[in-house]
């Protein structure tokens, strides 16, 4: 049930967009409205995306974020929190990314699903996904929070559209159902020297795991998963803070390897 008014949602979705495409940051909303709930963080979320598709943006796919056991308990939450990617967060492999374009960003290593057909929920499970799954692949996600110092709560960081800013996918695929997706290792580079190490586990125990997650939300806020969706099941590791100068390469066990360089 949503505390906040339409009026006040979006003002909220114009405010933290703005943030976004003009690089600035914010105090954290649950400032200014304490009593917000779930639904209505979701709903700024859902507020942020209509101005973009407004626009003439494409949705390509979806996110998780808070993915680890330890970082939902940190935060008070019980599952990943989720976002949407549009077409103008794709980078290609190799790309530079303009640090005046972001505030503070940092990357995560992350394990990416592309399905072949639509997933619907309630009582989505690792099964189900696993057979729309047309292949898997690495990827790194740029996530900028626009939170001042990077301090915020759950319900701010989805309102956030979950600090989504970049992203970029090997070239590299396997079929996921060839693949032990748990113990997938990842070894994250930063100009040459190895700064993360993890394996697919530390994703809500199988990153598998977190798209049937995020495809039961879609299904309480009346949506699916459709054919044709990537969806960045969530950081591996934490997050390592990058600036210009930094070149960062992605090594995933059976998926080949990704890079990005900040400029």
């Amino acid at each position: 049930m949503s505390t906040l008014d339409k009026a006040a949602i979006a003002q909220l979705a114009e405010h933290l967009e703005n943030c976004q495409l003009k690089a600035q940051d914010t105090p954290k909303i649950t400032d200014q409205h304490p009593g917000m709930d779930w639904d209505d963080a979701y709903d700024v979320q859902d507020a942020v995306l209509a101005r973009k598709t407004a626009r003439g943006a494409r949705v390509v796919g979806y996110k998780a974020g808070l993915t680890s056991f330890a970082k939902m308990k940190q935060m008070g939450v019980s599952e990943p929190v989720f976002g949407f990617l549009v077409d103008e967060f794709a980078v290609p492999e190799g790309a530079a990314i303009k640090v005046s374009e972001l505030i503070h960003p940092k990357v995560e290593p992350e394990i990416c699903f592309v399905t072949k057909t639509a997933l619907r929920g309630p009582g989505c499970h690792v099964g189900a996904v696993l057979a729309a799954c047309d292949f898997v692949l690495a990827g790194i996600e740029v996530i900028d929070s626009r939170y001042r110092d990077f301090k915020f709560d759950a319900k701010s960081v989805i309102a956030d559209n979950t600090s989504a800013a970049r992203f970029v996918v090997g070239s590299r695929i396997a079929d996921a159902q060839d693949l032990d997706l748990r113990t997938l290792g990842v070894v994250l580079e930063k100009n040459g020297v190895p700064v993360a190490f993890g394996a697919g586990a530390a994703v809500v125990g199988n990153p598998a795991a977190a798209v049937a997650m995020l495809v039961n939300h879609l299904a309480a806020r009346g949506q699916e998963l459709p054919a044709g969706s990537l969806v960045l099941s969530g950081g591996i590791t934490e997050a390592v803070a990058v600036q210009a100068g930094d070149a960062v390469t992605l090594k995933v066990q059976n998926l080949g390897s990704v890079g990005l360089r900040f400029v």
